[in-house]
């Protein structure tokens, strides 16, 4: 029997009732007065350098307020601090189609979107990198020319373990070569925000005093409200970023993009609030989807199927800017070894640019790709030794609290019952022996990180923080900078404050993903949020629990 009252309960969302009567707030549904349409001018060539923009005519057209260009906003920028290579609007040089390169403000989106054809842009076209084997060998073409090897952006080379005695001691080698076509997230929302700057007149230049609001649907909004302030040159005091609900995001909104420091510096511009609002072809341009990746493996086993060693290498198609791509890189070898034995490990993994659209954080990355390649391989072994599948991955199974060789923790171990419980509710057996030529039944075992163990930004400050309030009235408040992308944060929050403090859910108000009124949480990703600012708002609970019992005692 639970001792809890709340969790683990079928209760109804906090937040349900919005969201089943259209009544939630979307980005796009912001609407403000005097509220101007933002519309992007895109980069129709793959690579290229931008030799000319004239916007005079733009500006000259009835309905348009404001245009903006790369250089408005030169700053580099992105989420890893380490490898910020792009900028807000294309500075010099275009790398993909689709890429932006100016932005316009007009009374309404057709007006804004009229106007982009009357921006000229001059180009002198360069000779574009599409294929991982490009991006390898070419020299003579750099889509960045920081790269120090033709247009190689990450290289990873790690090993764990004596893999030369691992392969020695086997009785069979198996190596193959596998390839993983991206793909991208295709949210039902596509990318909004709004900007709004409020300037204060009476100290120094309109442009730098005064307050900016931006209401966006990322799943980001601590890191978003750093990269304001560096490329907007605001101090981060004067920006209040707010998450809106989000129809989907999957990885995909946890960048910063183009469209809200255009949105946002239109507004500075303009003085007036200012809407951009993606299509759904130009949701597939800001892309950030999963890698194409190029895998060979090469895996040591004995007669029963033990592993002795595992050689892995990966060559990633990241697109044209970094993104989320060093951390990529590293997940698509450092993974591999969590679900089952791996005595001994060597990964070569390397992340290429191409002139395409930046790939980048989508659910999982960087794990799926090698999952696939290592599980199809662990079939053809199986078959090889005349094993059953599903058997075969209950033998070499990691064990519960136990460390990978490559010092992974893990704790509980469920991939054993869930494989068990496929087996005998799916009619495995019997479905595999009764298979026909071009008919089959596959399986396949996985694992992913619970939270990252790093900040972006490295500091020693809390990965969440959150803050809970009781009013007078008796009401309580849970306030933490998580960003509810559909999963249920907000429920959480809630849920998590009801159960410490001995209240219902429906009694309690979440405040979430507003850098102004809530503490820091680092974001939805990486399946962190439940474990991090579960636990933040669980010890401000406890902490004000131990206060009413002193109080009412």
């Amino acid at each position: 029997m639970s001792e809890l009252s709340i969790l683990g309960r079928r209760l109804p969302k906090v937040n349900v009732w919005a969201h089943l009567t259209g009544s939630a707030l979307y980005a796009d549904d912001i609407h403000l007065p005097r509220m101007l349409y933002g519309r992007l001018l895109r980069s129709t060539r793959p690579h290229a350098r931008i030799m000319k923009i004239d916007v005079s005519r733009a500006l000259a057209y009835p309905g348009v307020v404001a245009v903006v260009t790369g250089a408005d906003m030169p700053e580099k920028m992105g989420i890893m601090p380490s490898t910020q290579d792009e900028t807000a609007l294309a500075v010099d040089k275009v790398r993909y189609v689709g890429e932006p390169v100016a932005a316009v403000a007009a009374v309404d989106e057709d007006t804004a979107f009229d106007a982009l054809s009357l921006i000229d842009v001059v180009y002198e076209d360069l000779e574009p990198i599409f294929t991982i084997e490009e991006a390898l060998e070419r020299e003579d073409v750099k889509i960045h020319e920081t790269s120090k090897r033709a247009n190689v952006f990450k290289e990873v080379h790690l090993s764990f373990g004596d893999l030369e005695a691992g392969f020695a001691k086997a009785d069979h080698v198996r190596e193959d070569w596998f390839f993983f076509e991206g793909n991208t997230h295709a949210p039902i929302e596509s990318h909004a925000c709004v900007a709004t700057f409020e300037p204060f007149a009476s100290r120094g230049g309109p442009d730098v005093d005064g307050k900016l609001t931006l209401w966006t649907c990322t799943q980001v909004p601590h890191y978003l409200h750093r990269e304001l302030e560096k490329v907007l040159g605001l101090p981060r005091s004067r920006i209040r970023v707010i998450a809106t609900p989000n129809g989907g995001a999957f990885g995909g909104k946890s960048d910063p993009f183009g469209h809200e420091f255009a949105a946002a510096l239109l507004s500075m511009r303009t003085k007036r609030p200012v809407k951009i609002t993606l299509d759904r072809e130009e949701v597939f341009y800001a892309h950030r989807g999963r890698h194409p990746v190029k895998m060979r493996i090469k895996t040591g086993v004995k007669k029963d199927g033990e592993i002795t060693a595992v050689e892995f290498q990966s060559y990633l198609d990241g697109g044209a800017y970094a993104s989320y791509g060093i951390a990529t890189t590293y997940y698509t070898g450092a993974l591999l070894t969590v679900t089952y034995r791996v005595p001994a490990y060597k990964f070569d993994g390397v992340r290429v640019y191409t002139n395409k659209p930046p790939c980048g954080p989508k659910r999982g990355h960087g794990t799926t790709q090698p999952r696939f390649a290592f599980e199809c391989q662990l079939d053809k072994i199986a078959t090889d030794l005349g094993l059953d599948p599903i058997e075969y991955r209950l033998r070499i199974l990691q064990p519960a609290n136990s460390r990978t060789v490559n010092e992974l923790r893990v704790t509980s171990m469920g991939l054993g019952d869930c494989l068990t419980t496929v087996r005998d509710r799916t009619g495995w057996e019997r479905k595999r022996a009764e298979r026909t030529k071009g008919k089959g039944i596959g399986v396949a075992g996985s694992a992913y990180i619970s939270g990252a163990g790093l900040p972006i930004y490295w500091n020693e400050m809390p990965h969440s923080g959150a803050e809970i309030r009781i009013d007078r009235g008796g009401g309580v408040t849970v306030m933490c900078g998580t960003s509810e992308i559909g999963q249920g944060s907000d429920n959480m929050l809630a849920a998590v404050t009801a159960e410490t403090l001995g209240v219902y859910p429906e009694d309690v108000h979440v405040v979430s993903g507003d850098t102004s009124l809530a503490p820091v949480d680092l974001g939805s990703y990486s399946s962190r949020v439940t474990m991090m600012a579960g636990n933040a708002t669980k010890n401000a609970g406890m902490k004000l629990r131990a206060q009413l019992f002193e109080v009412a005692s």
